[in-house]
């Protein structure tokens, strides 16, 4: 029974569900003190995690179908590679096609019986969120080969999420939670980038077309990187700005040095890829390795200062608004 559920939450990638949890907790925070209802707040965090499992094993399954597809593809020398996490559990034959498609069937079921029921509940704003967190989720695979994978996921856990949650829970549409969505939607996309960008040469060479692999080196591409971290930090200014919330946004800045951390280590990263940065206090949580400390040691990095950004605008919303 441990194995079975080890496995299901290796094939979901679970590791990765913080990014919509957390970007849930900021507009449910904000959502709650204008008078939303929590109730349907919840259902609708439970609907989007969901969707969010179900993305990430359709993204392995197509990846997987198209890798089976290239003619110079070599199963154990795929395997052999420390830093790839994706796939594995299909092409070592631990787990079947049949049986990801099965778990994926289910989330979307699980993720459809909510929004159903939100739908009846709170009207047909349901329908036009869940049918652009619907495609994204089916399309999401090729999109990433096409260099759009930050736009689909900046599109997600912006409008689409935090549009959606506030619309559930208060019934009515907002300009200003749009606003609110750029700084941990910012963050987020960091989240993705940083991982194209240790995928730098591997997408090369099974035909994924990234922004980071627009550039010419992976050293090259970190320049995105510094802008997306520097304007996911002042787009705060923004929520103060349009009165949406006040001074205590500025408590996220506390995150500034765990920034500037994460990026040192994916510069270190370009210059030697099996690199293991020094696991400090701040780095925590950092579970699972999966067998490739260089490449998840980096993904836990940016995940975790995904964490803490939105944590902290969970709390200055809170102040602001209480």
């Amino acid at each position: 029974m441990l194995n079975l559920i080890s496995t299901i939450l290796e094939c979901s990638r679970v590791f990765s569900l913080p990014m919509t949890i957390m970007s849930w907790l900021v507009i449910f925070t904000y959502s709650v003190f204008v008078s939303g209802n929590i109730k349907y707040g919840l259902i609708a965090f439970l609907g989007v995690c969901f969707a969010h499992l179900a993305a990430n094993i359709l993204d392995d399954y197509f990846d997987y179908k198209a890798l089976i597809k290239q003619v110079n593809f070599d199963k154990k020398a795929y395997l052999k590679n420390s830093q790839k996490t994706k796939c594995r559990y299909l092409i070592s034959g631990r787990v079947q096609t049949y049986q990801i498609l099965t778990l994926a069937f289910l989330y979307l079921l699980l993720a459809g019986t909510a929004g159903l029921y939100l739908f009846i509940k709170c009207g047909i704003g349901v329908f036009y969120f869940a049918l652009a967190g619907g495609i994204i989720t089916l399309t999401y695979s090729f999109l990433s080969r096409i260099r759009l994978s930050e736009i689909a996921v900046a599109l997600a856990y912006g409008p689409a999420l935090f549009g959606g949650i506030y619309y559930v829970m208060t019934k009515t549409y907002s300009w200003e939670v749009f606003v609110l969505s750029v700084p941990t939607m910012l963050i987020t996309v960091v989240l993705l980038y940083i991982h194209t960008i240790m995928d730098f040469n591997f997408d090369i060479n099974e035909g994924h077309k990234t922004i980071a692999n627009k550039f010419k080196t992976p050293l090259d591409s970190l320049i995105l990187l510094k802008w997306l971290l520097i304007c996911a930090y002042a787009s705060l200014v923004l929520l103060c700005i349009f009165d949406i919330l006040d001074w205590q946004v500025f408590i996220v800045y506390a995150t500034i040095p765990l920034a500037v951390d994460l990026y040192n280590s994916l510069k270190e990263f370009t210059k030697d890829p099996e690199s293991i940065p020094q696991k400090k206090w701040y780095h925590f949580p950092m579970e699972n390795m999966m067998n490739a400390p260089s490449f998840m040691m980096r993904i836990y990095q940016s995940r975790n200062l995904m964490i803490y950004f939105a944590t902290l605008l969970s709390i200055a919303t809170f102040l602001a608004l209480r």
